[in-house]
């Protein structure tokens, strides 16, 4: 159980959960709130973040893209400890699990009288594990292709962010679109460095990510605009909704990010990246906190 615990990365679920406080904390600063919708909702990104993980453990081992190459943490596959069909078998509990899960988030929130809103979540459920599932797995693995950071702004940020506030609200309002580009832009940063991290051992075992096919110097330019980006946006909302000093309160959050933004400027050796992925994403992290406690203060 221990491998299986390990090839979980629960390293990375805080980062999934930082669409979810903030949609659930604009929700909440509006009079909008269900703790259970809350947590199932908490669930279920965990569900679909644990897929992702096992899936891409699996993808990139039977592919070979995980070796001797590979400058991040020892996957199960790759290790020996898991074998690929444990691993599948696993995925399969994990979708089977999340599923459930899904389905009664979404019963809850809309009840069964409401079709169009069960359907249209329903949907999004199912692709959302598709997703988690097709970023390394199968011949046409959109990690490969490089298509991960699309997929990273959609699923991370406006399905998360936007998704989690009309779970409560029932409606959009969408400047809410404009904290959901910070948490997508954010999260496609951590993804960012990743692939910079594994350029050359992706170049080798042919996945062709976005940083592979631009390079290595036009990435590192690449994630300083995300990081921007991110502030703006989120600052744009703080301004358009300002009420209260305590709204800019996530600007702390952005003393960690801005030495994690000299780090990578500074640093021609991508391979020495890798503890900056952690520093990001607890980052990602504290921002989306901040932010909630922001408006709801």
């Amino acid at each position: 159980m221990k491998h299986y615990i390990k090839a979980a990365r629960l390293r990375t679920l805080p980062l999934s959960v930082s669409g979810i406080i903030v949609g659930s904390s604009i929700a909440a600063s509006q009079g909008y709130f269900n703790i259970v919708i809350c947590v199932l909702a908490l669930l279920t990104t965990i569900g679909f973040q644990i897929i992702s993980n096992f899936a891409n453990d699996y993808g990139d081992g039977v592919k070979g893209t995980d070796n001797e190459d590979r400058i991040g943490p020892e996957r199960a596959i790759q290790s020996g400890v898991i074998t690929p069909s444990q691993m599948l078998s696993a995925i399969k509990i994990a979708v089977g699990l999340t599923f459930v899960i899904a389905v009664l988030l979404i019963y809850i929130s809309f009840g069964k009288e409401d079709f169009l809103n069960l359907f249209i979540f329903f949907i999004l459920g199912v692709m959302s594990i598709v997703a988690a599932i097709k970023y390394t797995m199968g011949k046409k693995a959109y990690g490969y292709s490089g298509f991960g950071d699309f997929f990273v702004f959609i699923f991370f940020g406006l399905v998360s962010v936007c998704g989690s506030y009309y779970l409560f609200a029932k409606q959009l309002d969408f400047t809410i679109f404009l904290p959901a580009f910070s948490i997508g832009l954010l999260s496609i940063g951590v993804l960012n460095l990743n692939n910079m991290r594994d350029r050359e051992s992706d170049i080798k075992s042919g996945k062709k990510t976005l940083v592979v096919k631009i390079g290595s110097e036009f990435a590192k330019y690449y994630h300083y605009y995300l990081l921007i980006a991110s502030f703006l946006f989120a600052l744009l909302y703080a301004m358009i909704h300002y009420k209260s000093p305590f709204q800019f309160l996530f600007i702390i959050a952005y003393i960690p990010i801005t030495r994690h933004f000299m780090v990578v400027y500074k640093n021609s050796v991508l391979k020495l990246l890798d503890p900056e992925l952690k520093k990001l994403a607890i980052s990602t992290f504290l921002f989306s906190i901040l932010f909630g406690l922001g408006l709801i203060l």
